[in-house]
């Protein structure tokens, strides 16, 4: 680390605790945030230490639709999202006009949100689930009912498979995990004959056909703490290779895709904390009419 490294993080360090702030880190985001944070972990997990905070001010390292989800839980914070633009692409595939057609056309439907959907999204969902509880979420679900899910298609398919609820799937994707592909683990594999393959949900099929383990990536980090196995072919996100290697200096991680990037949730770097904390600039904040409406949907999630 230079000079100017370490005075970054010294400014950093005297205005979190000025602030009463805590920097809360999703697993994708990078080594260097995730190295400063309080708490690095999934959506699911960030949502839950976000709930129970002390702290006055949030600092969302991650995107949108988390911060959003942090504002709603926790009115009585500042919830700061460090850079505006970082926001997921798959989130903004929806939107309430359309999601309020296919409504209609399935009158009694149950509409359940994944959290990886905007606020006003959201508001207009009976359910929400997350990666790590969407198969106990759907599963829990009356029998004689229709099912929405949105908007990821890929997570609704391997929700359906798990439970065999048939469920009409909104046709929103990660672009981040399709861009691994089969012949990319065949390859891996062919290179590395013992490794343990593990995959987010969020993949295409083909993908998930070939792994050992689907799982969040809380449940990667774990199933790779756990396991006997020395080495392991990731497919997810990149980011979280820094964390896998981190806790587990003595085991081989190996991308699926080295393009499993996704890069909003790059754009949060330490400078971009350093400007937030000074200017207290990109607060997220809902309106009252839709936070009041997911907040039991929200609170029913982190319990499930």
């Amino acid at each position: 680390m230079d000079n100017d490294d370490a005075a970054l993080l010294d400014k950093i360090r005297l205005l979190k605790k000025s602030r009463n702030a805590v920097f809360l880190a999703h697993n994708y985001e990078l080594g260097e945030i995730q190295d400063i944070a309080d708490f690095v972990g999934d959506c699911l997990e960030m949502s839950q230490e976000a709930a129970k905070t002390e702290a006055d001010i949030i600092v969302c390292c991650g995107v949108q639709f988390l911060a959003e989800t942090m504002a709603i839980l926790r009115p009585d914070k500042t919830v700061l999202l460090p850079d505006a633009n970082a926001d997921c692409p798959m989130a903004n595939m929806i939107t309430v006009g359309r999601l309020k057609e296919m409504k209609k056309e399935h009158p009694g439907a149950i509409v359940v949100s994944y959290i990886k959907a905007p606020a006003a999204v959201k508001a207009e969902a009976d359910v929400c689930c997350a990666t790590e509880n969407a198969v106990r979420v759907v599963a829990s679900l009356p029998a004689d009912k229709e099912i929405i899910f949105v908007p990821d298609q890929y997570m609704g398919s391997y929700v359906t498979a798990q439970t065999g609820r048939d469920m009409i799937l909104w046709p929103g994707y990660c672009n981040t995990h399709l861009r691994i592909q089969p012949r990319d683990i065949n390859r891996l594999k062919s290179q590395y004959p013992g490794a343990k393959v593990v995959v987010h949900p969020e993949c295409r099929p083909e993908v998930i056909a070939l792994a050992d383990a689907v799982l969040s990536t809380s449940g990667i980090l774990r199933f790779a703490c756990e396991s006997d196995a020395s080495e392991f072919i990731i497919g997810t996100e990149i980011g979280i290779l820094h964390r896998l290697r981190k806790e587990n200096p003595g085991k081989r991680f190996f991308a699926a895709s080295e393009d499993a990037v996704c890069h909003r949730m790059k754009m949060i770097r330490l400078e971009t904390i350093l400007w937030t904390l000074e200017n207290m600039t990109h607060q997220i904040k809902v309106p009252d009419r839709i936070a009041r409406k997911v907040r039991p949907c929200l609170e029913k999630m982190l319990e499930a």
